[in-house]
């Protein structure tokens, strides 16, 4: 990422082999070229309606193009009709991009200059209107018998820089490379133009070495052309892969969408909630597991004062997996007036655990600071296991709290009769609604007159709807921006047992079936085949070969990628998948589609990123609606490898200007601590592949049973009777460790870079000697250079957050059965494995066993 923010200026390059000088706009930035593209590596997969070719004029030829989504009329010469109607079929994704290095987008207002990209590209009407401004200009200065037959030509090259692939046209789509002065041409139409308005370039563009070339057609058409020729001009206006689906979201070939994503704020454990103040500050607020908040401001500094600090209250561990800790956090919808906020966490007295509901509020002297001698205790549940614990907070749009709990733990909710699920007089495994309006005398919180069960006395009145297991993670929607349609709807992601997660639209009164039912599923036969369940079916539910932890997310409502409106994004924990639902509103199903980040230049903007850790904690959304997630590399609550992420959209923007903000002022007491993006864009031909996500380390008193991947399920259009089959299994819960869910089944087998410490009988873990998998196989690791760095990178993979030492001279012995792998390893301390530090390659060493490096690590700081 900093390669491609750092765009230093430097002295002109002598030009290599095969490369033309003398590409630079006059205040661009000459560094060398680096992109390496070659033809017949873009293009779509579905093709585009048909093109006719319409004379439009001397030297102009137009493509005009039937339906819609695509680039419509274009321009070329005469001679461009052989190559036109020649083109071949291209091989992958096209790659919109704007000459300001961000996606192309639907203009407020038709352009009157450049018409043909009225209905998308890259021009504002303002845009639109300087190059009118500079056509008239450039008429002003021809011969007017020249302006004549070469006015066409003018009009073509000018409004190339509002074409959807200008930065393709001008060299641009790479920011270390050069920006042209005029777009690159095909051959055919360059020598067509040649012939009758060269003289015009000299008026188009201040590069001497093109004027020094215009007497050689040969040599001027090369020196103009693209080296990658799917993209020149005007090829590409009828070029069907390339505007089949132009401004649409793009899918692979395997129908999984491509999204980008930038980096926010990392170096966070285990970050498990991110909210706003909805009070136009536009702060946005980051929960650890461990107990302490964190405020950012807009630029995304953070405050060096945690905005909360509960962590000594907070029960959890370091061991991976643990689902104890801070758990939700909500902020009152009036917080701006009366600074109340809501937590949810773990504590501990003796050897019960609870969970916990607070209200805090703000310090009277600084806004982004709680008074913790406010806390006052709403609700304390008493959870029987150390596990389902739930813990999600919200306000929907009644302005009232709804709590979100989970079953008590164990497998297969074995409290009662019937489960604590299904049984309305306990708060574990429900949604609960309560009013904490007016609460500063009398009772801490009041039922809410329309709870669907009050003046039931077999039910706790602050019972909104049961039936679930563990939902982790709800959000409302926010509604459509221009009707509002789907406003108020509650999805959440409720994780499964051993067999399927789904997400549910939670309804008043609501039972969603468990531990009847998991997903669309019998799995207690008797609860299942009675009449009176009457449970509510999932939107979606998905098999264990998809994942095996639900991480509920939102639909997309932001103002910056419209094509992602209405879209359900949430995802896996276990497995690392993002995934997205769409509602067919005529039949009320909803479309599944796998996530995945852009394939090739894809995602090649400054500041965007195309990989991400595998661990999906939450998701979020920020105060305008845009849309965040959070993950982890190491799910632990000490390890500071979380990280926050914001969705991108590469296919289509806002136009520039309409999702401006302005925030309100902060008043900022505490010292800001800037921004430093850490993450870095991979460059890949195909897809990014998913991150895999290691089986984390068993934690307390939890069982690991495993389970067959059916295929995945969609919701039934209608409700049919199903076979009750017991599907209930012994031991705990199945699937990885997830703070919402199970643990997971047998590890898999190890990626490349993974490490394990192997040491003698009788030290305890955490210290050892390393060993390595790389090119599928372990090894050892040599101690030259070996350091705490090192150290580091390898303790963090391994769940603990600090490295204590460096050993060397195989202290903790030789590790002689296998091959040394790594030598002259040097880390930032920063990389996510050995295999990113310098090295000398892998295999390749010059020393001993007796030289085996190790390391000691620990949860603790060696400096506290």
């Amino acid at each position: 990422m900093a390669s491609q923010l750092g765009r230093s200026p430097t002295s002109r390059p002598l030009p290599r082999r095969g490369e033309r000088p003398g590409r630079v706009r006059a205040g661009a930035r000459p560094v060398p070229r680096t992109r390496t593209a070659a033809p017949g590596t873009r293009g779509a997969r579905t093709p585009a309606p048909r093109c006719r070719l319409l004379l439009r004029g001397p030297g102009r030829v137009g493509a005009e193009r039937g339906g819609g989504g695509g680039m419509a009329g274009g321009r070329a010469g005469p001679g461009a009709l052989l190559a036109l109607l020649a083109l071949r079929v291209l091989g992958a994704a096209a790659h919109p991009q704007c000459l300001d290095f961000r996606p192309p987008f639907r203009p407020p207002q038709p352009l009157r200059f450049c018409a043909q990209y009225s209905a998308f590209g890259c021009c504002t009407p303002e845009q639109d209107a300087a190059l009118a401004g500079r056509f008239g200009a450039l008429a002003a200065r021809v011969d007017p018998a020249e302006w004549a037959a070469c006015a066409g030509y003018a009009l073509d090259l000018l409004c190339q820089e509002c074409s959807p692939y200008a930065a393709h046209l001008y060299d641009a789509e790479d920011p270390s490379t050069p920006l042209r002065t005029v777009p690159g041409l095909c051959e055919d139409y360059c020598l067509d133009m040649w012939q009758t308005c060269r003289g015009l370039f000299r008026y188009l563009s201040p590069d001497r070495e093109l004027w020094a070339l215009e007497g050689n057609r040969a040599k001027f058409c090369r020196y103009l052309s693209l080296d990658d020729v799917d993209y020149c001009f005007p090829h590409l206006l009828v070029n069907e892969n390339l505007n089949s689906n132009l401004g649409r979201v793009v899918a692979d070939a395997k129908g999984c969408l491509q999204l980008c994503l930038e980096e926010v704020a990392n170096g966070l454990r285990n970050p498990v909630a991110m909210v706003h103040a909805q009070d136009g500050t536009h702060r946005f607020f980051v929960a650890e597991q461990v107990g302490l908040v964190w405020a950012y401001l807009p630029d995304r500094s953070r405050l060096e004062k945690p905005f909360l600090n509960i962590s000594q209250a907070v029960l959890t561990s370091p061991w991976e997996g643990d689902e104890r800790g801070f758990l939700g956090i909500a902020l009152h919808p009036s917080f701006w007036h009366n600074g109340k906020l809501y937590v949810y966490y773990s504590v501990g007295f003796g050897f019960d655990e609870w969970i916990r509901i607070s209200e805090f509020r703000v310090s009277a002297d600084d806004m982004n600071t709680v008074d913790h001698g406010s806390e006052r205790i709403i609700l304390e549940i008493k959870e029987p296991a150390s596990n389902h614990n739930g813990g999600q907070l919200l306000f929907g749009d009644d302005g009232y709290l709804y709590i979100f709990t989970g079953d008590g733990g164990m497998a297969g909710d074995p409290f009662g009769k019937f489960g604590n699920a299904q049984n309305k007089s306990a708060l574990l495994g429900k949604v609960l609604r309560i009013d904490v309006d007016h609460n500063e005398r009398g009772p801490l919180y009041r039922i809410p007159r329309d709870n669907p069960f009050v003046g039931d006395p077999a039910a706790r009145p602050e019972v909104y709807a049961l039936g679930v297991r563990n939902m982790w993670r709800c959000s409302f929607d926010r509604g459509d921006p221009a009707t509002g349609a789907g406003r108020g709807r509650l999805f959440c992601g409720d994780v499964g047992q051993n067999k399927f997660e789904e997400v549910d639209l939670v309804e008043r009164g609501g039972n969603y079936g468990w531990r009847a039912r998991e997903g669309f599923e019998c799995y207690d036969r008797k609860l299942c085949a009675n009449a009176s369940l009457d449970d509510i079916l999932p939107i979606f539910a998905y098999p264990h070969k998809l994942g095996k932890s639900v991480t509920g997310g939102y639909v997309y409502r932001g103002c910056e990628y419209p094509n992602l409106n209405g879209l359900y994004i949430f995802g896996d924990f276990m497995s690392g998948r993002l995934m997205s639902l769409r509602e067919n509103v005529e039949t009320g199903q909803w479309r599944y589609s796998e996530i995945c980040m852009g394939r090739g230049q894809t995602c090649a903007f400054p500041g965007l990123i195309n990989n991400y850790y595998p661990y999906i904690i939450s998701f979020a959304e920020d105060e305008a609606g845009e849309l965040y997630f959070m993950s982890t590399g190491v799910p632990s609550a000490t390890a500071a490898r979380g990280v926050v992420y914001k969705v991108i959209d590469p296919s289509r923007r806002a136009p520039p200007g309409k999702c401006r903000i302005q925030p309100a002022q902060v008043k900022v007491k505490s010292r800001l601590i800037p921004f430093v993006p850490r993450e870095k864009f991979i460059r890949r031909a195909e897809s990014t592949p998913r991150p895999t996500a290691r089986a984390p380390t068993q934690a307390p008193r939890r069982g690991r049973p495993t389970a067959a991947p059916p295929p995945p399920t969609l919701r039934p259009a209608r409700r049919t009777p199903r076979p009750a089959r017991p599907t209930q299994r012994s031991g705990g819960r199945r699937g990885g460790g997830g703070r919402r869910g199970r643990l997971g089944t047998a590890d898999p087998a190890p990626s490349n870079g993974a490490v394990r410490l192997v040491r003698p009988a009788g030290l305890n873990p955490g210290r050892g000697r390393v060993e390595v998998f790389a090119g599928g196989r372990w090894g050892t690791v040599c101690d030259d250079a070996w350091d705490t760095k090192a150290a580091a990178v390898v303790c963090r993979q391994l769940g603990f957050a600090h490295a204590e030492r460096a050993t060397k001279r195989a202290e903790f012995g030789e590790g002689r059965e296998l091959p040394i792998l790594l030598d002259d390893v040097r880390c930032v301390g920063t990389e996510r494995n050995l295999l990113e530090c310098t090295h000398a390659g892998v295999g390749t060493h010059n020393c001993e066993h007796q030289e085996d490096a190790g390391v000691v690590c620990s949860h603790e700081d060696p400096d506290l």
